[in-house]
């Protein structure tokens, strides 16, 4: 009889979006420190794997105004992922980080003193970023060509682990007087020349406490891909619905056994928004009603914006999809968002093909289309779909988020995860100490010492 998969869970704090009600009265902030503590203290009483924070470093704009629809003033993100580690045991700290515009030294250093601080709890999200508009924040603004982004990012990462690598986990060694010393002389000593990166020095974080923090990374082109799957603990897949999700799982899967890699080294992680009722139809009508209050108008053509990078302002939401071409060669009306649209014809094509099949309006169009994969029904009902979807590998767990921030990840806790022990697919408790452990990931070994 084959062994049933585990679940891996990660939560995630939504932003001001289209995903959050945060206009509902119950909302809480998005910038007060009890925010990111009620959601990690729930997420680890459902013994979730970790907690997943996303950063921006831009302000958003459109048509070169501020967005008024997106946090304003969020933490720094390692601020808040070391404050969550003192009133944490057991869950792991993910932080979204950009791999373009931070020097490598100083971002192993960060991340490594957040494992430190946490018992080997962090994890980096490597994301990056071509565009000028995020750029000009930064010296570097606008200097890195598109298709140079993953090349400087897999030399970053490379790095990166030389540096945490230059330490072994017995370097510190403690003598009979309490006192402590350096195993090996040549303890955090490096080197690298690379076309983005020409360092050497001594690295001053000890070995990980397990024995490397996790990477989390998200790539759905070919290129990302192979990065991913070359360089990843975990890949978060845009996937929430079979078959197409399966179609992901099993070519990363391939992709890593191609980079040499065995298949479950690599974890596959859609996002999720989750919507729970006392019956079905109730759940369905809750979900209907928050979606159509969360997608305005006003969202809904800046959605599409987005896609056909042109000023849509003065078609109606409740009419028809526009009937103009997509503008690619313009200046983005949109700045700062992620694009994660390949082709915006093709794009185009399929979203009109869905408003005629279905008779939808421009803003039915959004809701219907614009959405993470919900799961909404009965607390067993969104139980079972998890189950099912993590057995027939269209992924290996998920990362969900509640429209209403802090408090909606209490009802998932409190109702769905205890059913999900019952089916034998979700720890009843911590067993490890690590974030690797946790999801079932390997340690890596220490490396071989000079000399011996």
């Amino acid at each position: 009889m084959s062994t049933r998969k585990q679940v891996i869970l990660g939560a995630y704090l939504g932003g001001v979006n289209h995903h959050t009600a945060w206009w509902d009265p119950r909302a809480g902030s998005q910038i007060e420190f009890s925010t990111f503590e009620h959601t990690a203290r729930t997420a680890e009483r459902g013994k979730f794997d970790f907690f997943f924070l996303a950063e921006g470093l831009v302000l958003r704009e459109r048509a070169g105004r501020i967005f008024d629809q997106d946090i304003i003033g969020r933490p720094d993100t390692f601020t808040v992922l070391a404050s969550l580690a003192a009133v944490t045991d057991h869950l792991g700290l993910a932080a979204t980080i950009n791999a373009t515009f931070n020097e490598p030294y100083e971002l192993a250093r960060q991340i490594a003193s957040l494992d430190h601080l946490s018992g080997g709890r962090a994890a980096w999200n490597v994301v990056t970023s071509f565009d000028a508009f995020t750029g000009r924040n930064f010296r570097r603004g606008g200097f890195l060509d598109r298709s140079h982004r993953y090349e400087r990012a897999e030399e970053n990462l490379t790095l990166i682990r030389q540096l945490w690598d230059s330490w072994r986990s017995d370097d510190i060694v403690a003598d009979k007087a309490g006192g402590r010393f350096l195993r090996r002389p040549d303890a955090g000593a490096f080197q690298h020349h690379g076309n983005h990166f020409d360092v050497h020095g001594r690295f001053t974080v000890p070995r990980s406490p397990q024995g490397r923090p996790v990477i989390l990374q998200a790539g759905v082109s070919p290129q990302g891909r192979d990065f991913a799957a070359a360089n990843a603990d975990a890949i978060f897949s845009p996937y929430g619905k079979l078959p197409e999700a399966t179609e992901f799982y099993r070519d990363v899967k391939a992709r890593a056994i191609a980079a040499g890699r065995p298949a479950d080294d690599i974890k596959i992680l859609p996002s999720a928004s989750f919507v729970i009722g006392d019956t079905e139809a109730e759940a369905v009508e809750k979900y209907h009603e928050i979606r159509n209050q969360q997608v305005t108008g006003q969202t809904a053509l800046i959605l599409l914006e987005q896609i056909w990078n042109r000023d849509l302002s003065e078609y109606d939401p409740e009419g028809p999809l526009p009937d103009i071409d997509p503008d690619p060669d313009a200046e983005p009306i949109i700045q700062g968002r992620a694009f994660v649209h390949q082709d915006r014809f093709e794009t185009v094509a399929r979203l009109r093909a869905i408003a005629e099949e279905k008779k939808l309006t421009l803003r039915e169009v959004v809701i219907d289309q614009f959405e993470r994969g919900p799961l909404v029904g009965t607390a067993a009902r969104i139980a079972e779909q998890i189950d099912a979807f993590v057995q027939n590998d269209g992924s290996d767990g998920f990362i969900l988020g509640s429209h209403l921030v802090p408090w909606g990840l209490d009802d998932f806790v409190d109702e769905v995860v205890p059913l999900l022990q019952d089916r034998g697919v979700l720890r009843a408790d911590y067993t490890g100490t690590t974030l690797r452990h946790n999801l079932g990931l390997r340690i890596p070994a220490d490396p071989v010492a000079v000399g011996g």
